[in-house]
């Protein structure tokens, strides 16, 4: 069997007195789309921030690739703790809730900016790469488009060229239409279905049930900061969990 690209394995979080992981455990392969389903305060989004170290768990081990930090035992040297973070974070680009786009910059300036001032990459590559993106997501002929002369949608599937314009191992995505009106919600996820037929290794908050069942290769379903329930789509269409069922009904009887 080979090696998983991802290894999370007893991940917990409080934040003060309040635990919102308690032993969070999953693998996913490369290629592999993982989806994180779960009623607000259960630890989806706190799962994604811990991996790409936004926030720092209280225990537990974060691998993606040869990039591993076991943060129940952090060394005490702090420069090769942030040596060991550094690196983890790199194998990772980050889609936020919402788009967090430089609003000075170009939609080419948003996208180069990363490889160019974190990565160290040549500029003229960065710009080339970004206008390959752009037209990945729809966008081709936006380069000088400023993030406010962009709708909602627009602007979230430049957040989503910015986070594959660092080449990362895996994409973590957040709720990515949970700030978008109802009308744009379609072009965004069209954009993800697309990253996923293209082989890219997502995990992904999303609400979207629908979506999900289209493009997960595992589920997993959480409550209370554990893992409840997990499998395939079919965790989405004959749920064994009742926490998980009663939260389907909920999230299919809002739409």
């Amino acid at each position: 069997m080979s090696t998983p690209l991802i290894e999370v394995h007893g991940l917990a979080k409080s934040f003060g007195e309040t635990p919102v992981l308690r032993g969070v455990d999953f693998t996913a392969a490369s290629g592999t789309a993982t989806v994180l389903l779960g009623p607000s305060g259960s630890g989806k989004t706190t799962v994604l921030r811990s991996m790409n170290v936004l926030e720092t768990p209280d225990a537990g081990l974060v691998r993606i690739g040869e990039a591993a930090v076991d943060f129940s035992s952090l060394p005490g040297d702090k420069a090769t703790r942030r040596r060991k973070i550094r690196a983890l974070r790199s194998r990772s680009g980050m889609v936020f809730q919402s788009h967090h786009l430089f609003p000075h910059k170009t939609v080419l300036g948003n996208l180069i900016e990363g490889p160019v001032q974190v990565q160290g990459r040549p500029e003229d590559e960065a710009v080339a790469d970004a206008r390959q993106l752009l037209e990945q997501v729809g966008l081709a002929g936006r380069e000088d488009a400023r993030p406010a002369d962009l709708s909602g949608g627009q602007q979230q599937r430049v957040g989503i060229a910015r986070a594959l314009a660092l080449k990362p191992d895996v994409v973590l995505l957040d709720e990515p239409t949970s700030a978008l009106d109802p009308e744009l919600v379609g072009e965004v996820l069209g954009v993800v279905r697309d990253l996923s037929q293209q082989g890219w290794t997502m995990v992904i908050v999303t609400h979207e049930v629908r979506f999900a069942r289209d493009v997960c290769d595992q589920v997993l379903f959480l409550d209370g900061g554990v893992v409840a329930e997990r499998g395939s789509a079919e965790v989405l269409t004959d749920p064994q969990h009742e926490r998980t069922k009663q939260f389907l009904r909920r999230v299919l009887e809002a739409r």
